[in-house]
C-alpha cells in the first residue's frame, strides 16, 4: 500500500499539470477558431478545423508589422488616446494594457530586470521598472523605481531607492515570474549577482 501510494502520487502530480495545461489549449484553440469558423464555413462551404487561429496569429503579425513603423506607431498612439477619453471603456482598457505592457520585455515600460533590496532581516525579490537620478548635494545620484508584488503580480509596492543599494541577480524577468508565480518553488538552487554584463559573482543569502 505504501508502494501503491507514492506512485499514485506521484503519477498525479504529473499527470495534472499536463492535463491542464492540454486543457486550457484545447480550450484556447476552439474559443480562437470558433470566431472565425462561421465565416469560412460560408466561404468556402466547409468546416476546416485550424483556419480560424492561423487567421488570429496572421492577424496579430501584421498589426505587430504596423505598430514597429513610424506611421503605424503614430496612429496607434492616436487611437490608443481617443480610447483612454471613452468614460467607461477606460477603466477597464487602461489597466490591463499597463499590466500587459509591464510584462512586455520589449517593451521600454515594461519590467527591465529582477532585482534584490536588502531589509533589516530579508531581501525582497522585485522588479526594477525605472532608472533615474535625484539631484542632491553631491550632485545627480543615479536611483531606480523597483515593483515588488505582494499578494498577486499586480498588486505591490513601489520602492524607491539609491542604484547602489540594488542587488542584480542573475535572473531573467521570465524567471522572476516564474518564482513569483510559484511561491518562490522556482528559485534556482545557486544565483550569482550580476552588475556588470561581462562580470558576475557568486551571490548567496
Amino acid at each position: 500500500m505504501q508502494w501503491l501510494r507514492r506512485r499514485f502520487i506521484a503519477g498525479f502530480f504529473i499527470i495534472v499539470p499536463l492535463f491542464i495545461t492540454v486543457a486550457a489549449f484545447v480550450w484556447v484553440f476552439g474559443r480562437v477558431d470558433g470566431l472565425v469558423e462561421p465565416f469560412y464555413e460560408r466561404l468556402l462551404g466547409q468546416r476546416v478545423p485550424g483556419l480560424g487561429i492561423v487567421t488570429t496569429m496572421v492577424v496579430v503579425l501584421l498589426v505587430g508589422v504596423f505598430a514597429t513603423n513610424v506611421v503605424g506607431r503614430q496612429l496607434l498612439q492616436r487611437a490608443d488616446g481617443y480610447l483612454l477619453r471613452v468614460p467607461v471603456f477606460k477603466t477597464i482598457y487602461a489597466p490591463v494594457k499597463q499590466l500587459i505592457v509591464a510584462f512586455s520585455p520589449d517593451n521600454e515600460f515594461g519590467f527591465k530586470r529582477v532585482v534584490l533590496l536588502e531589509g533589516k532581516s530579508q531581501y525582497s525579490l522585485g522588479f526594477l521598472t525605472k532608472e533615474f537620478t535625484v539631484e542632491r548635494g553631491q550632485g545627480p545620484q543615479p536611483f531606480v523605481a523597483v515593483y515588488v508584488p505582494t499578494n498577486h503580480l499586480y498588486l505591490g509596492d513601489i520602492v524607491i531607492i539609491e542604484q547602489e543599494r540594488v542587488i542584480f541577480p542573475d535572473i531573467t524577468v521570465e524567471e522572476g515570474l516564474r518564482i513569483f508565480l510559484t511561491g518562490g518553488m522556482a528559485l534556482p538552487d545557486g544565483v550569482r549577482e550580476s552588475r556588470d554584463e561581462d562580470q558576475t559573482q557568486e551571490f548567496r543569502v
